[in-house]
């Protein structure tokens, strides 16, 4: 079962757990287990990495996720994470911004120099909350949504997500990525509607759990 956070008419909010597919559908798929669980067709407006955990809303029929998806464009929709990460960042909160190219061939982003054909800014800030001699947690913002660009940024900087092999982190287990808060105006009333949550388990239990500043 998913842990439903809030349901009404037009909206979903839930905990995705780690694993599962984000936006398509299929045995595997959020959306899928979603539709079974609450009745009826389940519409994606934004995206989780399948490795990562934690909140996500999903549209309950076509005009909320007109709606949402509005708010998304319009960066009205907010979302902030924990990261575990490899070492100790420089400073204890700050701004990155790099420049990012998805190559789809090798399911990779790369952090490059300057701009060019299907390169993006991304843009994130950042907060250590918590760091061992050998790796911090923090709570990030993001100010764009590109693919992997969390682990992305920090991998660049020699800072590998636990657990994200893909991107250089050394570490075995679950990918160290959870959506620890959600904001966002209801597609129907407009009020502004704000949830929060903090992982549990491992990798997160490496941490202490005062650490965890909501």
């Amino acid at each position: 079962m998913i842990e439903i956070i809030c349901i009404d008419n037009d909206i979903i909010v839930c905990l995705k757990p780690a694993g599962l597919l984000s936006e398509s559908e299929g045995p595997e798929s959020l959306l899928t287990l979603l539709a079974e669980q609450c009745g009826g067709q389940v519409f994606p407006v934004h995206r989780l990495d399948r490795g990562a955990a934690g909140l996500m809303v999903f549209a309950r029929n076509s005009k909320a996720a007109a709606g949402l998806s509005r708010a998304v464009q319009e960066k009205r929709l907010k979302k902030e994470y924990f990261a575990l990460i490899s070492g100790i960042p420089a400073e204890k909160e700050g701004e990155m911004t790099d420049f990012l190219f998805k190559d789809s061939r090798k399911g990779k982003v790369f952090a490059v120099s300057r701009p060019r054909k299907g390169v993006r800014e991304a843009r994130l800030t950042y907060r250590v909350l918590w760091h061992s001699d050998e790796a911090s947690l923090v709570r990030v913002a993001l100010d764009t949504g590109r693919t992997h660009q969390i682990r992305v940024q920090f991998s660049s900087r020699g800072m590998p997500l636990w657990g994200d092999g893909k991107y250089g982190s050394r570490v075995k287990g679950e990918l160290a990525l959870f959506s620890c808060a959600l904001g966002f105006p209801h597609p129907k009333t407009g009020n502004p509607m704000t949830f929060e949550a903090k992982p549990q388990g491992a990798p997160w239990d490496a941490v202490q759990g005062e650490s965890y500043d909501l």
